[in-house]
Protein backbone atom coordinates (compact mmCIF):
# COMPACT_ATOMS: atom_id res chain seq x y z
CA UNK A 1 0.00 0.00 0.00
CA UNK A 2 1.52 3.14 -1.21
CA UNK A 3 0.74 6.55 -0.27
CA UNK A 4 1.59 10.05 -0.78
CA UNK A 5 3.53 11.58 2.47
CA UNK A 6 3.08 14.85 4.31
CA UNK A 7 5.42 15.27 7.39
CA UNK A 8 4.61 18.66 8.62
CA UNK A 9 7.01 20.72 10.06
CA UNK A 10 7.12 19.59 13.83
CA UNK A 11 7.46 16.00 12.71
CA UNK A 12 10.87 17.30 10.18
CA UNK A 13 12.05 18.86 13.11
CA UNK A 14 11.12 18.84 17.37
CA UNK A 15 9.23 15.94 17.19
CA UNK A 16 11.72 13.62 14.94
CA UNK A 17 11.32 10.84 17.11
CA UNK A 18 8.13 10.48 16.10
CA UNK A 19 9.39 10.21 12.51
CA UNK A 20 12.06 7.57 13.71
CA UNK A 21 9.07 5.22 14.86
CA UNK A 22 7.02 5.49 11.57
CA UNK A 23 10.23 4.69 9.64
CA UNK A 24 11.28 1.88 11.54
CA UNK A 25 7.44 0.00 12.01
CA UNK A 26 5.29 0.48 8.72
CA UNK A 27 7.52 -1.54 6.37
CA UNK A 28 6.45 -4.63 9.11
CA UNK A 29 3.12 -3.72 8.07
CA UNK A 30 3.15 -3.03 4.25
CA UNK A 31 3.12 0.52 4.31
CA UNK A 32 5.27 2.25 1.79
CA UNK A 33 5.47 6.51 2.55
CA UNK A 34 6.80 8.49 -0.32
CA UNK A 35 7.25 12.01 0.80
CA UNK A 36 5.67 15.14 -1.36
CA UNK A 37 8.61 16.64 -3.20
CA UNK A 38 8.63 20.44 -2.02
CA UNK A 39 6.11 20.80 0.67
CA UNK A 40 5.44 23.50 2.46
CA UNK A 41 3.95 24.48 6.05
CA UNK A 42 0.63 23.23 6.43
CA UNK A 43 -0.59 27.11 7.34
CA UNK A 44 -1.28 25.85 10.56
CA UNK A 45 -4.11 26.19 12.92
CA UNK A 46 -3.01 29.47 14.99
CA UNK A 47 -1.82 30.80 11.32
CA UNK A 48 -5.59 30.03 10.09
CA UNK A 49 -6.94 31.96 12.72
CA UNK A 50 -5.30 35.25 11.95
CA UNK A 51 -4.61 35.10 7.96
CA UNK A 52 -7.58 32.46 6.99
CA UNK A 53 -7.34 33.08 3.21
CA UNK A 54 -3.41 32.96 3.22
CA UNK A 55 -3.58 29.43 5.14
CA UNK A 56 -6.09 28.00 2.60
CA UNK A 57 -3.51 29.40 -0.31
CA UNK A 58 -0.25 27.49 1.09
CA UNK A 59 -2.23 24.48 2.42
CA UNK A 60 -3.78 24.10 -1.08
CA UNK A 61 -0.31 24.16 -3.01
CA UNK A 62 0.53 20.71 -1.41
CA UNK A 63 -2.79 19.36 -1.75
CA UNK A 64 -2.00 20.43 -5.56
CA UNK A 65 1.17 19.20 -5.53
CA UNK A 66 -0.30 16.03 -4.34
CA UNK A 67 -3.03 15.48 -6.75
CA UNK A 68 -0.66 13.93 -9.91
CA UNK A 69 0.19 11.12 -8.03
CA UNK A 70 -3.76 9.97 -7.78
CA UNK A 71 -3.86 8.29 -4.52
CA UNK A 72 -4.48 9.32 -0.61
CA UNK A 73 -2.00 11.90 0.86
CA UNK A 74 -1.30 11.21 4.66
CA UNK A 75 -0.02 12.89 7.51
CA UNK A 76 0.89 11.77 10.99
CA UNK A 77 0.16 15.38 12.59
CA UNK A 78 -3.47 16.28 14.09
CA UNK A 79 -3.29 20.06 13.21
CA UNK A 80 -1.67 19.01 9.46
CA UNK A 81 -5.12 16.92 9.23
CA UNK A 82 -7.25 19.28 10.30
CA UNK A 83 -6.10 22.59 8.31
CA UNK A 84 -5.65 20.15 5.00
CA UNK A 85 -9.23 18.83 5.46
CA UNK A 86 -10.68 22.44 6.34
CA UNK A 87 -8.86 23.77 3.07
CA UNK A 88 -10.32 20.73 1.17
CA UNK A 89 -14.00 21.54 2.26
CA UNK A 90 -13.77 25.36 2.01
CA UNK A 91 -12.61 25.44 -1.47
CA UNK A 92 -15.39 22.71 -2.10
CA UNK A 93 -18.05 24.68 -0.05
CA UNK A 94 -17.42 28.05 -0.77
CA UNK A 95 -17.09 29.49 -4.55
CA UNK A 96 -15.13 32.74 -3.40
CA UNK A 97 -12.63 30.84 -1.37
CA UNK A 98 -12.41 28.55 -3.97
CA UNK A 99 -11.94 31.66 -6.84
CA UNK A 100 -9.25 33.44 -4.99
CA UNK A 101 -7.36 30.03 -3.66
CA UNK A 102 -7.26 28.67 -7.30
CA UNK A 103 -6.01 32.78 -8.66
CA UNK A 104 -3.28 32.14 -5.51
CA UNK A 105 -2.59 28.75 -7.35
CA UNK A 106 -2.32 29.68 -10.88
CA UNK A 107 0.32 32.07 -10.42
CA UNK A 108 2.62 29.22 -9.01
CA UNK A 109 1.83 27.43 -12.04
CA UNK A 110 -0.53 25.08 -9.90
CA UNK A 111 -4.05 23.91 -10.04
CA UNK A 112 -5.91 22.07 -7.57
CA UNK A 113 -9.33 20.08 -9.16
CA UNK A 114 -10.28 18.53 -5.50
CA UNK A 115 -9.51 15.28 -5.96
CA UNK A 116 -7.36 14.38 -2.80
CA UNK A 117 -8.08 12.55 -0.12
CA UNK A 118 -6.56 13.84 3.41
CA UNK A 119 -6.14 11.10 5.85
CA UNK A 120 -4.01 10.57 9.12
CA UNK A 121 -1.56 8.45 9.37
CA UNK A 122 -3.35 6.70 12.58
CA UNK A 123 -6.82 6.04 10.43
CA UNK A 124 -4.75 3.85 7.49
CA UNK A 125 -2.70 2.00 9.81
CA UNK A 126 -6.28 0.56 11.81
CA UNK A 127 -8.69 0.79 8.58
CA UNK A 128 -6.05 0.01 5.86
CA UNK A 129 -4.60 -3.29 7.54
CA UNK A 130 -5.92 -6.41 9.08
CA UNK A 131 -5.69 -6.52 12.55
CA UNK A 132 -4.66 -9.69 11.58
CA UNK A 133 -1.81 -8.68 10.04
CA UNK A 134 -0.84 -6.26 12.94
CA UNK A 135 -0.96 -8.89 15.65
CA UNK A 136 1.34 -10.90 13.36
CA UNK A 137 4.13 -8.32 13.77
CA UNK A 138 3.94 -8.86 17.61
CA UNK A 139 6.62 -10.31 18.92
CA UNK A 140 6.39 -9.11 22.85
CA UNK A 141 4.20 -9.57 25.34
CA UNK A 142 3.10 -6.29 26.61
CA UNK A 143 -0.65 -7.46 28.19
CA UNK A 144 0.74 -6.36 31.78
CA UNK A 145 0.96 -2.83 30.01
CA UNK A 146 -1.99 -0.37 30.93
CA UNK A 147 -1.85 2.33 27.91
CA UNK A 148 -4.55 5.44 27.77
CA UNK A 149 -5.13 6.52 24.27
CA UNK A 150 -5.28 10.28 23.86
CA UNK A 151 -7.28 11.70 20.42
CA UNK A 152 -6.83 14.98 21.38
CA UNK A 153 -9.32 17.50 20.23
CA UNK A 154 -8.55 17.63 16.39
CA UNK A 155 -8.35 14.35 14.56
CA UNK A 156 -12.13 13.41 15.66
CA UNK A 157 -14.11 16.64 15.07
CA UNK A 158 -17.64 15.82 13.66
CA UNK A 159 -16.91 18.06 10.91
CA UNK A 160 -14.28 14.88 9.89
CA UNK A 161 -16.14 11.85 10.38
CA UNK A 162 -13.01 9.80 10.97
CA UNK A 163 -14.63 8.67 14.39
CA UNK A 164 -16.97 9.34 17.23
CA UNK A 165 -15.98 12.63 18.76
CA UNK A 166 -16.94 11.88 22.30
CA UNK A 167 -15.95 8.42 22.40
CA UNK A 168 -13.66 7.44 19.66
CA UNK A 169 -11.97 3.95 19.21
CA UNK A 170 -10.15 3.57 16.49
CA UNK A 171 -6.70 3.98 19.19
CA UNK A 172 -8.42 1.87 21.53
CA UNK A 173 -8.61 -1.26 18.76
CA UNK A 174 -4.55 -0.40 17.90
CA UNK A 175 -3.63 -1.03 21.49
CA UNK A 176 -5.77 -4.02 21.91
CA UNK A 177 -4.19 -5.75 18.51
CA UNK A 178 -0.47 -5.07 20.09
CA UNK A 179 -1.65 -6.85 23.02
CA UNK A 180 -1.29 -4.06 25.57
CA UNK A 181 -4.56 -3.19 28.09
CA UNK A 182 -6.50 -0.49 26.76
CA UNK A 183 -7.32 2.19 30.05
CA UNK A 184 -10.71 3.82 29.37
CA UNK A 185 -10.59 7.23 30.88
CA UNK A 186 -13.09 9.94 30.21
CA UNK A 187 -10.30 12.76 28.83
CA UNK A 188 -8.78 11.47 25.94
CA UNK A 189 -10.74 13.52 23.80
CA UNK A 190 -10.02 17.20 25.92
CA UNK A 191 -7.70 19.43 24.77
CA UNK A 192 -4.13 19.52 26.18
CA UNK A 193 -3.86 23.53 25.37
CA UNK A 194 -2.36 23.03 22.24
CA UNK A 195 -0.21 26.44 21.09
CA UNK A 196 -2.18 28.16 23.92
CA UNK A 197 1.02 27.37 25.70
CA UNK A 198 2.93 30.42 24.17
CA UNK A 199 -0.11 32.76 24.84
CA UNK A 200 -1.52 31.71 28.20
CA UNK A 201 0.79 28.97 29.63
CA UNK A 202 -1.00 28.57 32.78
CA UNK A 203 -4.23 27.85 31.29
CA UNK A 204 -2.34 25.69 28.71
CA UNK A 205 -0.72 23.72 31.86
CA UNK A 206 -4.25 23.36 33.97
CA UNK A 207 -5.70 21.52 30.57
CA UNK A 208 -2.29 19.09 30.90
CA UNK A 209 -2.91 18.93 34.56
CA UNK A 210 -6.49 17.23 33.88
CA UNK A 211 -5.62 15.13 31.32
CA UNK A 212 -2.85 13.42 33.32
CA UNK A 213 -4.36 13.15 36.57
CA UNK A 214 -7.22 11.19 34.90
CA UNK A 215 -4.71 8.70 33.13
CA UNK A 216 -3.05 8.65 36.67
CA UNK A 217 -6.65 7.73 38.21
CA UNK A 218 -7.13 5.04 35.84
CA UNK A 219 -3.11 3.35 36.77
CA UNK A 220 -1.88 3.94 33.15
CA UNK A 221 1.60 3.21 32.58
CA UNK A 222 1.59 5.39 29.69
CA UNK A 223 -0.40 7.62 27.54
CA UNK A 224 0.16 7.30 23.80
CA UNK A 225 -0.79 10.13 21.20
CA UNK A 226 -1.13 11.00 17.93
CA UNK A 227 -0.13 14.45 17.35
CA UNK A 228 2.89 16.44 17.99
CA UNK A 229 1.76 19.14 19.85
CA UNK A 230 -0.11 16.86 22.23
CA UNK A 231 2.51 14.94 22.97
CA UNK A 232 5.47 18.34 23.58
CA UNK A 233 2.67 19.57 26.00
CA UNK A 234 2.23 16.21 27.83
CA UNK A 235 5.41 15.36 27.69
CA UNK A 236 7.99 18.52 28.02
CA UNK A 237 5.71 20.92 30.40
CA UNK A 238 4.95 17.46 32.61
CA UNK A 239 7.70 19.14 35.07
CA UNK A 240 6.30 22.49 34.83
CA UNK A 241 2.35 21.50 35.35
CA UNK A 242 3.90 19.41 38.49
CA UNK A 243 5.46 22.78 39.87
CA UNK A 244 2.74 25.18 39.35
CA UNK A 245 0.24 22.46 41.24
CA UNK A 246 2.54 20.23 43.58
CA UNK A 247 1.47 17.30 41.40
CA UNK A 248 3.98 14.77 41.05
CA UNK A 249 3.12 13.00 37.77
CA UNK A 250 6.52 10.78 35.85
CA UNK A 251 3.84 9.45 33.06
CA UNK A 252 5.28 8.92 29.74
CA UNK A 253 3.82 9.94 26.85
CA UNK A 254 4.47 8.26 23.45
CA UNK A 255 3.45 8.11 19.85
CA UNK A 256 1.04 5.21 18.81
CA UNK A 257 4.19 4.65 16.30
CA UNK A 258 6.58 3.85 19.21
CA UNK A 259 3.64 1.07 20.77
CA UNK A 260 3.59 -0.58 17.89
CA UNK A 261 7.67 -0.75 17.85
CA UNK A 262 7.72 -1.80 21.90
CA UNK A 263 5.09 -4.71 20.37
CA UNK A 264 7.51 -5.72 17.53
CA UNK A 265 10.49 -5.94 19.73
CA UNK A 266 12.40 -3.05 18.45
CA UNK A 267 14.71 -1.29 20.95
CA UNK A 268 13.59 1.99 22.44
CA UNK A 269 16.75 3.91 20.81
CA UNK A 270 15.54 2.41 17.35
CA UNK A 271 12.34 4.14 18.48
CA UNK A 272 13.53 7.22 19.36
CA UNK A 273 12.05 6.73 23.14
CA UNK A 274 15.41 7.56 24.92
CA UNK A 275 14.75 11.01 24.53
CA UNK A 276 11.47 11.73 25.86
CA UNK A 277 10.93 14.49 28.33
CA UNK A 278 9.64 11.87 31.38
CA UNK A 279 11.92 8.91 30.57
CA UNK A 280 10.59 5.51 30.72
CA UNK A 281 11.08 3.72 34.12
CA UNK A 282 9.89 1.87 36.99
CA UNK A 283 6.98 -0.42 36.17
CA UNK A 284 6.71 0.33 32.45
CA UNK A 285 10.24 -0.04 31.95
CA UNK A 286 10.49 -3.65 33.99
CA UNK A 287 7.20 -5.05 31.65
CA UNK A 288 9.19 -3.67 28.85
CA UNK A 289 12.22 -5.28 29.32
CA UNK A 290 10.82 -8.39 30.30
CA UNK A 291 8.09 -9.25 28.01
Amino acid sequence: MKYTYYPGCSVSATANLYQESIDSVLPGLGIELEELDDWNCCGATAYMSVRELLSFAISARNLALAEKYHRDMVTPCSACYLVLNKTNRYCEEYPDIRKKVGQALEAGGLNYSGNIKVRHLLDVVVNDVEKEKIAGTVKKDLSALKVAPYYGCQIVRPEIGLDDPDDPQIMDELIRSVGATCVDYSMKTKCCGASLMGTDEKKALHLCKEILADAERNEAHCIITVCPLCQMNLDIYQSKVNSLFGTKFRIPVIYFTQLIGLAQGKSMKELGLGRLGVKISGEMKKIIEGA
